[in-house]
């Protein structure tokens, strides 16, 4: 379902289903939801401890959000980073990333924060969502799976 969810994506290497299975086998989901009904999985998304500046923070990474093809834009996604967000805040995380388009992830109160990057990709896609009010400051580095196939 991943694979088939980032097929043709212009900014995918075609790696999401093995990042998350690389997540899954280092122990670092933590957050994994899956959307399904009558036994298929039509969505998934996952969030991942980040480091900032070297240093393991209290900080997620959000994604791979995927949602199977022929149920994309009936909101599967939304509920879904929705949900996952409310489980970082049930955690009492301070805050998330992600990499991704600011016209979709804008409207879950992502944003850019200054002197916060990801280093190597553009700046523009790169926003962060405080939950507490912190305003972290450093390069973001995603858990290594994340590298697979970039």
């Amino acid at each position: 379902m991943i694979d088939r969810a980032f097929a043709g994506h212009p900014h995918s290497h075609g790696t999401e289903a093995a990042i998350v299975r690389e997540l899954r086998a280092a122990g670092a989901l933590s957050v994994s939801l899956v959307c399904e009904l009558d036994g298929e999985v039509l969505g998934y998304v996952a969030a991942s401890p980040v480091r900032i500046d070297g240093v393991a923070a209290p900080w997620f990474g959000l994604g791979p959000v995927a949602v199977e093809p022929k149920y994309q834009r009936r909101g599967l996604g939304s509920r879904l980073i929705t949900d996952c967000l409310a489980a970082l805040r049930s955690r009492s995380a301070p805050g998330c990333v992600v990499f991704g388009s600011p016209a979709y992830y804008s409207r879950f109160g992502f944003a850019p924060i200054d002197g916060l990057v990801l280093p190597g990709l553009p700046a523009e896609f790169f926003m962060a969502q405080s939950f507490d009010g912190s305003r972290p400051t450093g390069a973001v580095r995603y858990h290594p799976a994340f590298d697979t196939g970039a």
